[in-house]
């Protein structure tokens, strides 16, 4: 019998955890959803007792994600959103509306489970996770469940789902040791989502990557809704607290939204969820426009260009491969236009690492090279190496709590401390932060 907390989670992470392997691949005996299949079987396929909405893509998907599960919640519809990674604490990964499932119910599903997950041989880490998420929101009779894939997608423990509508957001470079080293690749993996005759929603993409979705979506005869050509959007004011603009779709009544989200790339993440809400409006559930509005207000997701502290500026951002660089990049840029930025950066080993120094490097002042307590995250030296290289000015520090201190330290009221590389930097200098 598991009695706590730690209890739970030391026997959720004694199984095999895929997003903590190095030079993972894949490979039928790793990556198929038969496992996940008889795990569900035995729990009664918990994930058919609501509606789902599926989503997949390299970045953009949590933030998405949240804002299409506030909405439904003001809507009067009882939301689940499964999430992943969590960033500080394993809980907030599952969560109703705004409230995360407690510590008590995590041991007591483990508890609940544990008989069901010994007889299926090879259960992994995240599969347990996703059943346990499964259960939980049937559980608590959910009316939707928005599910964001792990890892790709057409073998993602969560593709055993048989969705309302799938979302595909933003492809770009990550994971490409598993999931291939092209973009096109990569979509088709992503687009592994796409159920036969279920709409696909897709957000703002390159060529190569759409055209692999289209395809993919003709094949299944699933109806695919390209986002960006279906509003006109008008940018208005922004500031640190968040950011207004207006989305209008052909002469129908133009929509404003305020987002506490930061970053043009957020406006292009409201874009999809919107043509999600519209798609789910055609299939005849009632969602007014006042749930929109308060939805996209009241969205409750951290680690994106979040402040956490005004005097000095702390910001912390999940970025953590280059496409997502190149956005906070130009977030920095527009928000912080006067600032100095010393940048608390740590990564894992398999990003590509001076190329993302290379796009931040004009617009940072100093480096503070660490390192998370992640078993992937890439060595400091390493990382001082490829900076020396570069040319970029650094200092090191061990952990995150003397970074945070060194940062601290050369800060003035012209100086903006920002943490990025990856959520688990991003997490941690939360935490250490408010500690």
């Amino acid at each position: 019998m598991i009695k706590t907390y730690s209890q739970a989670l030391d026997y959720i992470y004694s199984f095999v955890d895929y997003s903590l392997t190095r030079n993972l691949r894949y490979s039928p005996e790793k990556f198929n959803l038969n496992r996940m299949r008889d795990f569900l079987d035995l729990l009664d396929n918990p994930q058919q007792n609501y509606k789902v909405i599926h989503i997949a893509g390299t970045k953009g998907k949590g933030s998405t994600g949240a804002m299409i599960a506030s909405i439904l919640n003001r809507s009067g519809l009882k939301t689940g959103f499964y999430t992943s990674p969590h960033m500080i604490d394993f809980n907030e990964r599952i969560r109703i509306g705004d409230e995360q499932i407690s510590h008590q119910e995590i041991i007591n599903y483990i508890n609940k489970l544990k008989p069901m997950i010994e007889r299926v041989p090879e259960l992994t880490t995240f599969e347990i996770i996703t059943g346990l998420a499964f259960k939980y929101f049937a559980d608590r009779k959910i009316d939707y469940g928005v599910i964001e894939v792990g890892m790709g997608g057409r073998f993602d423990a969560t593709n055993v789902v048989l969705p309302q509508l799938s979302i595909i957001t933003s492809i770009s470079f990550d994971h490409t040791k598993v999931l291939g080293k092209t973009l096109k690749k990569i979509a088709f993996e992503k687009a592994g989502i796409i159920k036969k005759g279920i709409p696909v929603i897709v957000s703002k993409q390159k060529s190569s990557p759409l055209e692999e979705i289209k395809r993919i979506a003709f094949e299944r005869k699933a109806r695919m809704v390209y986002a960006p050509d279906l509003y006109f959007v008008k940018t208005g004011q922004y500031s640190l607290k968040g950011q207004s603009f207006t989305l209008q779709r052909n002469k129908q009544k133009p929509i404003d939204i305020f987002i506490s989200l930061l970053g043009d790339h957020q406006i292009d993440n409201a874009v999809t969820a919107l043509a999600c809400i519209e798609e789910l409006r055609r299939q005849g559930i009632h969602i007014d426009s006042d749930a929109i509005s308060f939805g996209f207000k009241n969205i409750n997701w951290p680690g994106r260009f979040e402040v956490i502290n005004n005097k000095p500026l702390v910001i912390i951002d999940g970025a953590h491969n280059l496409d997502s660089f190149r956005k906070l990049a130009a977030t920095i840029r527009k928000y912080l236009p006067e600032q100095q930025v010393l940048l608390i950066f740590g990564v894992s080993e398999d990003k590509k690492v001076e190329k993302m120094l290379n796009i931040i490097k004009p617009i940072i002042k100093t480096l503070i090279i660490t390192r998370s307590d992640h078993p992937r995250a890439m060595e400091i030296n390493k990382i001082e190496g490829i900076a020396a290289h570069l040319n970029i000015p650094f200092v090191i520090e061990e952990n995150i709590k003397n970074a945070i201190g060194e940062a601290l330290v050369r800060s003035d009221d012209l100086t903006a401390i920002v943490a990025a590389g990856s959520i688990f930097i991003a997490g941690a200098v939360k935490e250490n932060f408010k500690g």
